[in-house]
Protein backbone atom coordinates (compact mmCIF):
# COMPACT_ATOMS: atom_id res chain seq x y z
CA UNK A 1 0.00 0.00 0.00
CA UNK A 2 1.23 3.37 -0.68
CA UNK A 3 0.17 6.97 0.53
CA UNK A 4 0.78 10.32 -0.67
CA UNK A 5 0.38 13.75 0.70
CA UNK A 6 1.13 17.22 -0.87
CA UNK A 7 0.08 20.63 0.30
CA UNK A 8 0.82 24.33 -0.54
CA UNK A 9 0.87 23.85 -4.51
CA UNK A 10 -0.59 27.40 -4.55
CA UNK A 11 -2.37 26.97 -7.98
CA UNK A 12 -2.82 30.04 -9.75
CA UNK A 13 -3.92 30.94 -13.31
CA UNK A 14 -0.64 33.09 -12.66
CA UNK A 15 1.39 30.03 -12.70
CA UNK A 16 1.07 27.45 -15.44
CA UNK A 17 4.37 25.64 -14.17
CA UNK A 18 2.69 24.48 -11.54
CA UNK A 19 -0.24 23.45 -12.81
CA UNK A 20 1.79 21.33 -15.68
CA UNK A 21 3.94 20.34 -13.04
CA UNK A 22 0.68 18.51 -10.62
CA UNK A 23 -0.76 17.37 -13.85
CA UNK A 24 2.10 15.21 -14.44
CA UNK A 25 2.24 13.84 -10.68
CA UNK A 26 -1.03 13.22 -10.65
CA UNK A 27 -0.76 11.31 -14.06
CA UNK A 28 2.73 9.28 -12.57
CA UNK A 29 4.10 9.27 -9.38
CA UNK A 30 -0.09 8.78 -8.33
CA UNK A 31 -0.54 5.51 -10.62
CA UNK A 32 0.51 3.59 -8.37
CA UNK A 33 -0.87 5.10 -4.82
CA UNK A 34 -3.94 4.16 -3.15
CA UNK A 35 -4.57 7.14 -1.40
CA UNK A 36 -3.83 10.84 -2.10
CA UNK A 37 -3.96 13.58 0.87
CA UNK A 38 -4.61 17.06 0.25
CA UNK A 39 -3.65 18.81 3.04
CA UNK A 40 -4.59 22.63 2.04
CA UNK A 41 -3.61 25.35 -0.22
CA UNK A 42 -3.49 23.42 -3.06
CA UNK A 43 -4.67 26.30 -4.68
CA UNK A 44 -3.52 30.07 -3.80
CA UNK A 45 -7.52 31.48 -3.71
CA UNK A 46 -10.94 29.73 -3.61
CA UNK A 47 -13.65 31.90 -3.66
CA UNK A 48 -16.53 29.55 -3.40
CA UNK A 49 -17.06 25.93 -5.24
CA UNK A 50 -19.66 27.88 -7.88
CA UNK A 51 -16.65 29.55 -9.77
CA UNK A 52 -13.37 27.47 -10.94
CA UNK A 53 -10.39 29.12 -13.38
CA UNK A 54 -10.58 27.03 -16.45
CA UNK A 55 -6.83 26.70 -16.38
CA UNK A 56 -8.12 24.47 -13.33
CA UNK A 57 -10.19 22.29 -15.25
CA UNK A 58 -7.62 19.48 -16.24
CA UNK A 59 -6.33 19.53 -12.64
CA UNK A 60 -9.94 18.69 -11.82
CA UNK A 61 -11.19 16.44 -14.37
CA UNK A 62 -7.45 14.22 -13.51
CA UNK A 63 -8.37 13.88 -9.66
CA UNK A 64 -12.06 12.58 -10.71
CA UNK A 65 -9.95 10.18 -12.69
CA UNK A 66 -7.88 8.91 -10.10
CA UNK A 67 -10.81 8.76 -7.76
CA UNK A 68 -12.53 6.89 -10.71
CA UNK A 69 -9.86 4.22 -10.74
CA UNK A 70 -10.01 3.56 -7.47
CA UNK A 71 -7.53 5.82 -5.67
CA UNK A 72 -9.15 7.10 -2.31
CA UNK A 73 -8.41 11.20 -2.00
CA UNK A 74 -8.75 12.87 1.02
CA UNK A 75 -8.77 16.99 1.06
CA UNK A 76 -7.95 19.29 3.79
CA UNK A 77 -8.66 22.98 4.07
CA UNK A 78 -5.65 25.91 4.28
CA UNK A 79 -5.29 28.75 5.01
CA UNK A 80 -6.29 29.89 1.09
CA UNK A 81 -8.51 27.46 0.21
CA UNK A 82 -10.77 27.39 3.35
CA UNK A 83 -13.82 27.86 1.48
CA UNK A 84 -13.37 24.65 -0.65
CA UNK A 85 -17.31 22.65 0.12
CA UNK A 86 -18.51 19.10 -0.20
CA UNK A 87 -19.77 20.12 -3.81
CA UNK A 88 -16.28 20.33 -4.98
CA UNK A 89 -15.00 17.86 -3.30
CA UNK A 90 -17.85 15.58 -4.61
CA UNK A 91 -16.54 16.79 -8.02
CA UNK A 92 -13.08 15.21 -7.56
CA UNK A 93 -14.61 12.07 -5.75
CA UNK A 94 -12.30 13.52 -2.79
CA UNK A 95 -13.89 13.19 1.31
CA UNK A 96 -13.79 16.75 2.60
CA UNK A 97 -11.97 16.07 6.40
CA UNK A 98 -12.09 18.06 9.38
CA UNK A 99 -9.00 20.85 10.00
CA UNK A 100 -7.09 17.84 12.55
CA UNK A 101 -8.01 14.37 11.99
CA UNK A 102 -5.95 11.28 12.72
CA UNK A 103 -5.44 8.32 10.29
CA UNK A 104 -3.26 5.33 9.60
CA UNK A 105 -0.34 4.92 7.82
CA UNK A 106 0.31 1.39 5.69
CA UNK A 107 3.19 0.60 7.85
CA UNK A 108 0.28 0.91 11.18
CA UNK A 109 1.39 3.99 12.81
CA UNK A 110 -0.78 6.70 13.21
CA UNK A 111 -0.11 10.50 12.46
CA UNK A 112 -2.18 13.86 12.99
CA UNK A 113 -2.11 15.64 10.28
CA UNK A 114 -3.65 19.26 9.52
CA UNK A 115 -2.37 22.28 7.09
CA UNK A 116 -0.78 23.85 9.83
CA UNK A 117 -1.50 27.16 10.55
CA UNK A 118 -3.36 26.70 13.19
CA UNK A 119 -0.06 25.84 15.33
CA UNK A 120 1.45 29.49 14.19
CA UNK A 121 0.29 30.81 17.30
CA UNK A 122 3.00 33.33 17.67
CA UNK A 123 1.38 34.94 14.98
CA UNK A 124 -1.21 36.63 17.01
CA UNK A 125 -2.44 38.64 14.11
CA UNK A 126 -2.98 35.64 12.02
CA UNK A 127 -4.47 33.60 14.80
CA UNK A 128 -7.01 36.69 14.53
CA UNK A 129 -7.71 37.12 11.35
CA UNK A 130 -8.43 33.05 11.00
CA UNK A 131 -10.93 33.11 13.33
CA UNK A 132 -12.78 35.62 11.72
CA UNK A 133 -12.38 33.76 8.01
CA UNK A 134 -13.36 30.59 9.75
CA UNK A 135 -16.60 32.12 10.97
CA UNK A 136 -19.96 29.93 9.64
CA UNK A 137 -21.53 33.83 9.54
CA UNK A 138 -17.85 35.54 7.76
CA UNK A 139 -18.36 32.42 5.43
CA UNK A 140 -22.02 33.00 4.29
CA UNK A 141 -21.85 36.61 3.93
CA UNK A 142 -18.58 36.18 1.65
CA UNK A 143 -20.38 33.14 -0.74
CA UNK A 144 -23.34 35.83 -0.51
CA UNK A 145 -21.57 38.41 -2.84
CA UNK A 146 -21.57 38.68 -6.67
CA UNK A 147 -18.21 37.20 -8.28
CA UNK A 148 -16.39 40.28 -8.96
CA UNK A 149 -16.91 41.50 -5.33
CA UNK A 150 -15.49 38.12 -3.85
CA UNK A 151 -12.54 38.53 -6.83
CA UNK A 152 -11.70 41.63 -4.99
CA UNK A 153 -12.34 40.55 -1.50
CA UNK A 154 -9.61 38.00 -2.21
CA UNK A 155 -7.37 40.06 -3.99
CA UNK A 156 -6.96 42.60 -1.07
CA UNK A 157 -6.69 39.91 1.41
CA UNK A 158 -3.50 38.68 -0.71
CA UNK A 159 -2.18 42.01 -1.07
CA UNK A 160 -2.48 42.38 2.91
CA UNK A 161 -1.22 39.31 3.90
CA UNK A 162 1.70 39.39 1.63
CA UNK A 163 2.59 43.08 2.94
CA UNK A 164 2.11 41.77 6.79
CA UNK A 165 4.14 38.98 5.76
CA UNK A 166 7.03 40.94 4.71
CA UNK A 167 7.34 42.92 7.88
CA UNK A 168 7.10 39.65 10.55
CA UNK A 169 9.45 37.58 11.18
CA UNK A 170 9.88 34.07 10.37
CA UNK A 171 10.43 32.75 13.98
CA UNK A 172 6.58 34.40 14.08
CA UNK A 173 5.27 32.87 11.40
CA UNK A 174 6.75 29.29 11.93
CA UNK A 175 4.98 26.48 14.51
CA UNK A 176 4.17 27.16 18.31
CA UNK A 177 6.39 24.33 20.06
CA UNK A 178 4.32 24.22 22.34
CA UNK A 179 1.11 24.03 20.28
CA UNK A 180 2.61 20.96 18.45
CA UNK A 181 3.33 18.95 21.69
CA UNK A 182 -0.56 19.86 22.67
CA UNK A 183 -1.41 18.83 19.48
CA UNK A 184 0.34 15.81 19.47
CA UNK A 185 -0.58 15.05 23.38
CA UNK A 186 -4.65 15.81 22.69
CA UNK A 187 -4.68 13.55 19.80
CA UNK A 188 -2.22 10.85 21.31
CA UNK A 189 -0.03 10.22 18.13
CA UNK A 190 3.49 10.56 17.83
CA UNK A 191 3.48 11.75 14.11
CA UNK A 192 2.57 14.59 12.89
CA UNK A 193 2.15 15.71 9.17
CA UNK A 194 1.53 19.34 8.36
CA UNK A 195 2.52 22.15 5.52
CA UNK A 196 1.88 25.67 5.64
CA UNK A 197 5.18 27.21 7.07
CA UNK A 198 6.94 25.98 3.34
CA UNK A 199 9.88 24.70 5.56
CA UNK A 200 9.96 21.13 4.33
CA UNK A 201 12.16 19.05 7.20
CA UNK A 202 11.41 16.01 9.48
CA UNK A 203 11.90 17.15 12.82
CA UNK A 204 12.38 14.87 16.27
CA UNK A 205 9.85 16.22 18.62
CA UNK A 206 10.39 15.82 22.55
CA UNK A 207 7.12 14.47 24.19
CA UNK A 208 7.17 13.86 27.68
CA UNK A 209 9.48 10.88 28.07
CA UNK A 210 9.04 9.74 24.08
CA UNK A 211 10.50 10.80 21.14
CA UNK A 212 7.68 12.13 18.29
CA UNK A 213 8.45 13.09 15.12
CA UNK A 214 6.79 16.09 12.86
CA UNK A 215 7.04 16.06 9.02
CA UNK A 216 6.38 19.14 7.30
CA UNK A 217 5.42 19.18 3.71
CA UNK A 218 7.26 21.55 1.36
CA UNK A 219 5.30 24.17 -0.66
CA UNK A 220 5.93 23.76 -4.62
CA UNK A 221 8.11 26.65 -6.51
CA UNK A 222 11.15 25.86 -7.64
CA UNK A 223 10.90 22.55 -6.67
CA UNK A 224 7.96 20.25 -5.83
CA UNK A 225 7.10 17.73 -2.64
CA UNK A 226 5.81 15.35 -1.89
CA UNK A 227 5.73 12.45 1.19
CA UNK A 228 5.09 8.89 0.39
CA UNK A 229 4.42 6.20 2.95
CA UNK A 230 4.30 2.68 2.19
CA UNK A 231 4.68 -0.94 4.67
CA UNK A 232 8.70 0.24 5.07
CA UNK A 233 7.94 3.76 6.09
CA UNK A 234 8.05 7.16 4.97
CA UNK A 235 10.29 9.20 2.64
CA UNK A 236 9.93 13.68 1.96
CA UNK A 237 10.93 13.68 -1.56
CA UNK A 238 11.41 16.32 -3.80
CA UNK A 239 12.16 16.87 -7.82
CA UNK A 240 12.68 20.12 -9.68
CA UNK A 241 9.85 22.00 -11.51
CA UNK A 242 10.52 22.69 -15.43
CA UNK A 243 9.36 26.37 -15.66
CA UNK A 244 8.39 26.31 -19.29
CA UNK A 245 7.59 23.76 -21.60
CA UNK A 246 11.08 24.45 -23.49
Amino acid sequence: MRTLFISDIHLSETRPDLTRALLNFLHHTCSDCDQLFLLGDIFDAWIGDDFIHPDLTPIIDALDTLSKQGIEIFFQHGNRDFLVGKKFTSRIGAELLPEESIIRLPDGQSALIMHGDQLCLDDKEYQQFRILVRNGDWQKDFLSKTLPERLEIARQLRAASKEQNAEKSQSIMDVNADSVQSALKKAECQLLIHGHTHRPAIHQQQLNNQTGTRIVLGDWDKELWYLSCDEAGYELLHEPIISSTH
